[in-house]
C-alpha cells in the first residue's frame, strides 16, 4: 500500500507517512476552521458548507492513512487510493481554500506574493487540465502496470514520494478541471470537459486491466484482485461524476451571470435618450 506495508494475515499500521498525513490532515481542518470564522466575524459571507466540506477532506485523508481498511490488501488499497487521490482532493478544492487564504489574508507582501504564484505562468502550466491529467492517470499507468508498485510496498521513502504524488497529482487534476479558485487561465468548459471524459476513460481502462491481470511482481488472491479493482472502477466513476456535476453547475452559473449583464445592457439602451428628441 501507499501509506502503510500490507501482507495478508498480518496487522496493518499507519507507518511514519501515515502518522505525518493525520497531522497534517487535522492541522490544515484547524486552520481552514479558524480563517472562515475570522472572515465571518468581520462580516464577510462565508457558507459554511464549505467547512463541512474541507473538515470532511481532511478528516477522509486521516483515515485512509491510519484507520481501518476494509477487504483484503488489494482491495483495502484501492479504498485508500480513492480517498487520498480522488474523494478527498475534490472535498478539498470544492471548499475553495486559495479563495479563503486570499480573503483573509491583509494587504501586503504575503498577499501579493500568494496572487503572483497564483498567476504565474507556472502555475498556468502545471493547471492546463490536459497534463494535469497525465500527470494524474499517466502517475498511476506507472504505478500499476510497472514494477513500481511491487517496489513501492517493501521501500518507506518510495512509498511516502508515491503517496504525495498521487495526493498532489489528485488535488493538482481536480483544481484545474473545477478551476474554482482564481488562477491565471479560466481554460473553457469543452476543454475541461474534454480531459475529464478523457481521464475517466483512462481510469477506467486501467481498472479493467488489473481485473484482468495483477500489477508486475505482486501476488493476490483472484478474489481480492477483482474486489480492488471494481472498487477503483465504479469509485472512479461516482467521482468523475461528481466532478461532471460541478462544471455543470460552475456552466450554469457563468450562463445566468451572462444572462443578467445582457438584460442590463438591454436595459440601460432602453433607458438612454433618442437622438435628436432633447431639442425637440
Amino acid at each position: 500500500m501507499i501509506l502503510a506495508h500490507v501482507h495478508p494475515g498480518t496487522a496493518v499500521g499507519p507507518g511514519p507517512a501515515g502518522l505525518v498525513m493525520v497531522a497534517a490532515s487535522l492541522l490544515a481542518a484547524v486552520a481552514y476552521g479558524a480563517a472562515a470564522a475570522r472572515l465571518r466575524r468581520r462580516g464577510d459571507a462565508w457558507p459554511r458548507w464549505r467547512d463541512a466540506s474541507f473538515t470532511a477532506g481532511g478528516a477522509a485523508l486521516a483515515w485512509a492513512a491510519a484507520g481501518p481498511l476494509p477487504g483484503g490488501p488489494f482491495t483495502a488499497h484501492m479504498v485508500q487510493h480513492m480517498v487520498v487521490g480522488m474523494a478527498a482532493p475534490l472535498l478539498l478544492v470544492l471548499a475553495r481554500p486559495l479563495t479563503l487564504l486570499l480573503r483573509t489574508l491583509p494587504p501586503g507582501a504575503a498577499r501579493r506574493g500568494l496572487l503572483a504564484l497564483a498567476h504565474s505562468r507556472a502555475a498556468g502550466l502545471l493547471l492546463f487540465p490536459p497534463l494535469a491529467a497525465l500527470l494524474d492517470v499517466g502517475g498511476l499507468w506507472l504505478l500499476y502496470r510497472t514494477g513500481l508498485f511491487a517496489t513501492v510496498r517493501h521501500e518507506p521513502w518510495l512509498s511516502a514520494a508515491v503517496h504525495a504524488h498521487v495526493l498532489a497529482a489528485g488535488l493538482l487534476f481536480t483544481f484545474a478541471v473545477c478551476q474554482l479558485d482564481p488562477v491565471r487561465r479560466r481554460w473553457s468548459l469543452a476543454v475541461r470537459g474534454v480531459t475529464l471524459l478523457a481521464a475517466g476513460a483512462a481510469h477506467a481502462v486501467l481498472a479493467k486491466s488489473l481485473y484482468a491481470t495483477a500489477p508486475p511482481g505482486a501476488a493476490f488472491t483472484t478474489a481480492d484482485l477483482h474486489t480492488g479493482a471494481q472498487v477503483m472502477y465504479y469509485g472512479g466513476d461516482l467521482v468523475e461524476a461528481a466532478l461532471a456535476v460541478v462544471l455543470a453547475a460552475s456552466w450554469y452559473a457563468a450562463t445566468g451571470r451572462a444572462l443578467m449583464r445582457r438584460r442590463r445592457a438591454d436595459a440601460g439602451l432602453r433607458r438612454r435618450p433618442v437622438a435628436g428628441a432633447a431639442g425637440r
